[in-house]
């Protein structure tokens, strides 16, 4: 990853909102910007220095990954010593992100420095690091792509794995081995299998309910490779499928499909949500759909831009979404359909080609 290509791009950024210094403490933020992965760090940024505060549990790790930015093993605290760095480095304020730092956390900053400059931190008006990693790289985009098709492979093989009486535990279990045996450094998220009258839980992790003689069985799982995570989400059935749960499924197939088609670039998210939402109100369905249709993936699961209602935000060569409609009746039965799409010069690539059409095991 060429990090110091991503500091240029953030002091650019710091220049235009007239930022002399900036403090970064979200993790993913800090291994955006320097590669450093431990779970404590403080990522202090002037005009012409960065440098990584972490504690000694890290000392060898920080040296081996971090790039484009000094590193200090902190004896105390980390957060501490960046927020003292910063109140030397000559600029009259240093900015954070407020979604980032807790009221806790502000108040150590705060006490970290003479009292006679409790205003030196400031909240942000408008998120940087966020704005950089909207957009991914040839290198970022590769490893997004791998991790995908990783996700696919898996979801071919585990097919053999569903039948009815199995736990959704244990498919969950056969996953996860079959993705950590394959090099994935974890899964993105916790495993979602659902099945029958669960499948109408858009959220419904992985329970000892074994998989019905006849219904839905919903895998909504990612991986993460290289650090980066991969979303995919198909919906088979086990059994005779009846009429009812056909024309759903139907539905949102066609409804993923438009909006999948709707990604381009200039296109707003609140378009591309449209195209799914609108297909299934003409199917009776919308009010079954009760979630945003998707969002952005990368360094996380979930990242901007978000792909919902009325949301104005443009889509631009580069940005990584997914397109996930789903249909939940209560208590019946549940689909949702998920890819991973990176937004091109003239279109859209789908990085997820798992099979889509109707599966019934």
């Amino acid at each position: 990853m060429n990090y110091s290509r991503r500091f240029r791009a953030l002091r650019r950024g710091m220049k235009n909102q007239g930022i002399e210094a900036l403090l970064i403490t979200h993790l993913p933020d800090v291994r955006y910007l320097c590669g450093f992965t431990g779970s404590n760090a403080a990522l202090a940024v002037s005009s012409t220095l960065a440098v990584l505060f972490t504690d000694g549990r890290y000392s060898v790790q920080a040296k081996q990954q971090t790039q484009s930015a000094r590193v200090v093993i902190s004896a105390a605290s980390a957060l501490r010593d960046a927020c003292v760095w910063l109140s030397k480095c000559g600029a009259k304020f240093a900015y954070f992100s407020p979604e980032h730092v807790t009221v806790a956390a502000l108040q150590t900053m705060r006490e970290s420095i003479d009292r006679r400059r409790r205003n030196f931190f400031t909240p942000l008006d408008a998120p940087l690091v966020v704005n950089l990693r909207l957009v991914k790289d040839e290198e970022e985009l590769a490893a997004i792509s791998k991790a995908a098709a990783l996700g696919c492979e898996l979801f071919a093989e585990l097919l053999d794995k569903i039948e009815a009486g199995t736990t959704e535990i244990a498919v969950a279990a056969e996953l996860e081995f079959a993705a950590r045996t394959r090099g994935a450094e974890a899964m993105s998220f916790e495993t979602i299998v659902a099945s029958g009258p669960r499948s109408a839980l858009p959220h419904g992790h992985a329970t000892l309910n074994r998989l019905p003689v006849n219904g839905f069985v919903t895998l909504d799982f990612g991986v993460i490779l290289n650090g980066y995570c991969s979303d995919m989400t198909r919906t088979v059935h086990i059994g005779k499928i009846n009429r009812r749960e056909r024309f759903a499924y139907e539905a949102v197939l066609e409804a993923q499909q438009a909006a999948v088609e709707a990604v381009s670039p200039g296109a707003t998210c609140g378009e591309v949500d449209e195209a799914a939402r609108g297909l299934l109100r003409k199917a009776g369905l919308d009010q079954y759909f009760t979630h945003s249709t998707g969002h952005g993936v990368g360094i996380e699961i979930h990242e901007a831009p978000r792909i919902a209602k009325e949301q104005e935000a443009v889509l631009v060569p580069g940005m990584v979404i997914t397109i996930e409609p789903g249909v939940y009746v209560p208590g019946k039965f549940g689909i949702r359909i998920e890819d991973m799409v990176t937004v091109t010069d003239c279109a859209q690539r789908v990085l997820t080609p798992a099979p889509k059409t109707l599966i019934e095991l």
